[in-house]
Formats: C-alpha cells, structure tokens, sequence
C-alpha cells in the first residue's frame, strides 16, 4: 500500500511520517515511545524481546509468550502468520497494531534466510491488514 490510511495518527509524533502499513526497522524510534503512540491511538501493542533465542524454535516460542497466543500455536511460520491475521480479524472489528521485534538473533541457528522468513510473515500481516484499512506497522532490530 503505497499511500498512508487517513486517521488521527499522523498527529502523534512518534508515527509522524511512517506508513500506516509497514515493517521497517526500528531506528530512531524508542519502544516507550511506540508503546506510548499505540494508547494514545487505542491500537495493540505488541512486544517481543527475542534476545534470548538461539534458534527459529526459540523465536516463535517466545513471540507466542510475549504476545500471548493460544495454546495450540502451532509454533511454525505459518501458524505466526495466523495468529497474526485470522482470528483477529474474526473477533471483529480492529483499531490497529504496532509491532515491535526486538533483538532478533543473528547468528548461524537463525541465518539471515530465517530472519528474511520471519520478517515476511509480518509484510504479509501488514499487508493482510492494510487490505482491510486496519494500520499494522511492525518495527524490528537485531541483537
């Protein structure tokens, strides 16, 4: 989606500039500030520290405790990619979301080809949700 959702968002001056729909990296932006924007817009926060991981097993465990999903996650990329999307979406309207994967592993256990795959499931969801006219950014950082 090339052109940003008109809502009130664009007043807040942590998002100021940033695409509704989007996955980049975290950069300039403090997580304090991000979790801050998200109240203030009555979107998710959701926050996964993933410095602990050491391999893709790990990094799904780990989304899934910090972001609370169901018990039967089936701890697999495309099971990310539902919890992420479906029912969500079924459980009704959304008001948006933002995302913040800090610290992910870089190292051989999980190799750039895991991490590309990782951040692919969060492209998707952004676009899934862009689709539907819901903001879904994501911000990423690497340990």
């Amino acid at each position: 989606m090339d052109t940003p959702l008109r809502t009130k968002e664009h007043n807040d001056t942590p998002l100021r500039g940033v695409r509704s729909n989007i996955v980049q990296s975290i950069r300039a932006h403090r997580v304090s500030d991000l979790q801050e924007a998200a109240l203030s817009m009555g979107q998710h926060f959701l926050y996964a520290n993933l410095a602990e991981a050491q391999s893709k097993q790990d990094v799904l465990d780990l989304i899934a405790n910090q972001f609370t999903f169901p018990s039967h996650f089936g701890k697999n990329f495309d099971a990310l990619y539902d919890c992420m999307t479906d029912p969500l979406h079924k459980s009704g309207p959304q008001p948006g979301f933002i995302v913040v994967l800090e610290q992910i592993p870089a190292h051989a256990k999980f190799d750039k080809e895991a991490r590309e795959q990782l951040l692919d499931i969060f492209r998707d969801a952004s676009d899934y949700w862009g689709d539907r006219k819901v903001a879904f950014r994501c911000f990423y950082s690497f340990l």
